[in-house]
C-alpha cells in the first residue's frame, strides 16, 4: 500500500492536476465506473484499502483490465480536489480537440467565457440531458478536464464532445451550409422564450453570469432570448438558465418549427 506522498505514481498524478491537459483525474466511484461505461481507457487507480474491500470496491476491480492500487485515506485526500474523493481516483485520456472541423446538425452550446468549472460541468449535464450536439467552449472558459467541472457534469463531460477555442468564425466555419441561428440568452433586455421553437441547426449562447455574452457573440445572434423572472431576483445560474432554455427546445409540446398546441 502506498504510504507516502513522494511514492513515483503519487507525484505523477500531483503533477496532472496542475498541468489539465489531455489527461484528467476523475474522483470518486461514480465517475470511474462512467468512463468505464464509456468505453475509456484508465491509467492510474487509486483506492483506499476500506474502498477496495467494500461490494462496490470488488465490483469496481472486476471491471478494471487491471489490479488497481492500494493506498492510504492521507494519500488519497491529498490528491483529491473533492472534500470526499469516496475511495476512489483514476486517471484517464480525455483529448479535448481545438475547434475546428465539420460540426453536426442539430442543437449546439456556445459557451463564451464561463469560468467557473461546476457551472461548466453542471452545463454539461444539462446539455446531455436535451440532447445537444456539442459544446463549444469559448476563451476564457474553464477547461472541461478540470476535476471540479467532471465531478459537476455526472459523467457527461466523459460523453458530450467539448471543443476548446471556439470562437463565433471558425463554429461559423464549421456548421457552414447548414443554415445554423445564433439564440443568445441574455438576463435583461431579450425577448421571451419562444411558442414555436426555431427550425433546423440552432446554437444557443450562454456568458458568464456577471459579465454576459461578449461583443463579438452578441453581434451573431439572430434572436436575443431572455428568461421572466420575478422581482427582486437579477439572474439565474447559468445551468439553471441553459436547462429551462433546453427544456423548452426540446419540450414535446414545443414541436420544432411548428406552433405549439
Amino acid at each position: 500500500m502506498i504510504e507516502s506522498r513522494r511514492n513515483e505514481t503519487v507525484k505523477a498524478i500531483r503533477r496532472l492536476r496542475r498541468r489539465q491537459g489531455d489527461e484528467a483525474l476523475l474522483e470518486g466511484p461514480h465517475l470511474v465506473s462512467e468512463a468505464l461505461a464509456a468505453g475509456l481507457s484508465l491509467g492510474s487507480v487509486l483506492v483506499t484499502p476500506a474502498f477496495a474491500a467494500s461490494p462496490a470496491g470488488r465490483d469496481l476491480g472486476r471491471r478494471l483490465a487491471r489490479a488497481p492500487v492500494e493506498v492510504s485515506e492521507a494519500v488519497l485526500a491529498e490528491l483529491a480536489d473533492a472534500d470526499s474523493p469516496r475511495g476512489a481516483i483514476a486517471v484517464a485520456r480525455l483529448p479535448r480537440p481545438r475547434a475546428g472541423g465539420v460540426a453536426a446538425e442539430g442543437l449546439h452550446l456556445y459557451l463564451d467565457g464561463l469560468q467557473d468549472p461546476g457551472n461548466l460541468g453542471a452545463v454539461a449535464r444539462v446539455a446531455e440531458a436535451f440532447s445537444t450536439v456539442a459544446l463549444w467552449l469559448g476563451e476564457g472558459c474553464a477547461h472541461p478536464n478540470h476535476p471540479r467541472a467532471l465531478r459537476a457534469s455526472a459523467g457527461s463531460l466523459l460523453r458530450l464532445p467539448a471543443f476548446r477555442g471556439a470562437t463565433v468564425e471558425n463554429l461559423g466555419r464549421a456548421l457552414a451550409g447548414r443554415g445554423a441561428r445564433w439564440i443568445g440568452l441574455e438576463a435583461h433586455g431579450g425577448g421571451p422564450l419562444p411558442r414555436r421553437s426555431p427550425a433546423g441547426t440552432l446554437v444557443v449562447a450562454l456568458g458568464a453570469e456577471g459579465r454576459g455574452l461578449s461583443p463579438e457573440v452578441t453581434q451573431r445572434l439572430d434572436e436575443r432570448w431572455t428568461i421572466p423572472l420575478a422581482t427582486p431576483v437579477e439572474s439565474l445560474n447559468v445551468a439553471v438558465a441553459a436547462g429551462i432554455v433546453l427544456h423548452a427546445l426540446r419540450s414535446p409540446g414545443v414541436r420544432r418549427g411548428a406552433s405549439s398546441a
